[in-house]
């Protein structure tokens, strides 16, 4: 849920990064043509339109591999990360079980709604199903998640950032575990290309997922990468012309592949020295507000963490309430809605917050387009907000 005057048009200084991010011009300007003098059909083998637009959407497909270490033919492109959670979840698991009678499924409470649905809906199919707890900083408790896997567990599922508190998990020692009873391990990396390296073979990742307009590329594109070797199987959702090995039927969307492409070309070359610049940002964005506000309790480690996020509570001062007062600024409760009522986030009850105090708690997100100059009037509108909330509520008392 973002702030106030939705209806309004895009202002104010926009710290939401992780909910989307804009598509970088230079993203923009590579996919244009492809929309309209380059159109032909990928798929179209018989003429020069569609060689072109293979051309392109391989060229892509390499890119996508490249940042993660991975085989271009490992790489299967869909309409965004929850499509390609579904199909590793789901394909994996039914796979399993068809051709091995492995059908226990492993995850975590503080996973994203569509990998928890995703295991949910396997769930009423037959699966057994297990949902293990976090820790307290919200990282994965190692000793847990050996002790809940067996020879029938096919599949476990992890984020390598979690979109709400920007944990990062620590995913070799994960895959160890995974491993050693001879499961797969599905990571949902949406938020995290880009943000910390990624490396599909030294990690020991099986299945991983991505979403374009979570690192500055378009909106309704995806990939999932699937190893080849050891091999791993999926059995597809539904059924087409066969296309992306079968995986994924349907006409590649040229466009949008290119600028996937494009995006994850740019955000592992940009990597350092983007982690650094935002981390400057979190660190001066925070240090503002505790100079207005005293200590502010972050929620999740702070130490393992990506550099442009922030999930910080504000006891007194519902978090809708601030984002009333704070206009101007496009911050996220990281809480589901509804018209009538706003929930306490799932993933800081997780961590075994009170719903009072996840209620008053804020994501924040700081991005490639951010400023020096956006973060300190940031800070400075959020400050006041929290002070004029909390004067009210003493008032009412």
């Amino acid at each position: 849920m973002t702030g106030p005057g939705r209806n309004s048009g895009p202002k104010g200084i926009y710290l939401d990064y992780q909910a989307t991010t804009p598509t970088d011009p230079r993203v923009l300007e590579v996919m244009l043509p492809w929309f309209t003098e380059r159109f032909g059909n990928p798929h179209s083998d018989a003429h020069a339109y569609g060689w072109d637009a293979e051309e392109a959407v391989e060229r892509a497909r390499g890119d996508v591999a490249a940042s993660l270490n991975a085989d271009p033919r490992e790489i299967v492109f869909t309409s965004g990360a929850t499509e390609s959670n579904n199909l590793a979840i789901k394909g994996a698991a039914r796979f399993r079980r068809r051709h091995e009678g492995r059908d226990r499924v492993v995850t975590f409470q503080s996973e994203h709604k569509c990998v928890l649905e995703s295991v949910r809906g396997l769930e009423r199919d037959g699966f057994e199903v297990a949902v293990l707890p976090v820790r307290g900083d919200g990282l994965v408790e190692l000793q847990a998640l050996r002790d809940a896997l067996d020879e029938r567990t096919g599949l476990v599922s992890v984020m390598a950032v979690n979109n709400e508190i920007g944990v990062i998990q620590p995913l070799s020692e994960i895959a160890e575990a995974v491993h050693a009873v001879g499961a797969w391990l599905h990571v949902d990396a949406a938020q995290a290309l880009g943000r910390i390296p990624l490396d599909v073979r030294v990690a020991g990742i099986d299945l991983l997922s991505l979403s374009g307009h979570k690192l500055y590329g378009p909106k309704g594109v995806g990939a999932l990468y699937v190893r080849r070797r050891p091999r791993v199987r999926l059995e597809p959702l539904f059924d087409g012309g066969g296309q992306e090995r079968g995986l994924r039927s349907g006409t590649l969307p040229t466009p949008l592949c290119v600028g996937l492409g494009e995006a994850c070309r740019i955000a592992v070359t940009e990597l350092p020295r983007e982690d650094e610049r935002l981390a400057g940002l979190r660190d001066a964005f925070l240090a503002a507000l505790q100079a207005r506000l005293g200590p502010v309790q972050i929620n999740g480690s702070l130490q393992a963490r990506v550099s442009g996020n922030l999930n910080l509570c504000f006891p007194g001062a519902p978090a809708d309430k601030v984002m009333a007062a704070a206009r101007g600024v496009a911050v996220s409760t990281g809480s589901a809605c509804s018209s009538a009522t706003v929930e306490p986030s799932y993933v800081l009850r997780a961590l075994g917050m009170s719903d009072e105090a996840a209620a008053c708690s804020l994501r924040i997100g700081f991005g490639r387009m951010t400023t020096l100059e956006e973060v300190a009037r940031a800070a400075d509108l959020l400050a006041s907000a929290v002070v004029t909330v909390r004067a009210g509520a003493a008032a009412a008392e």
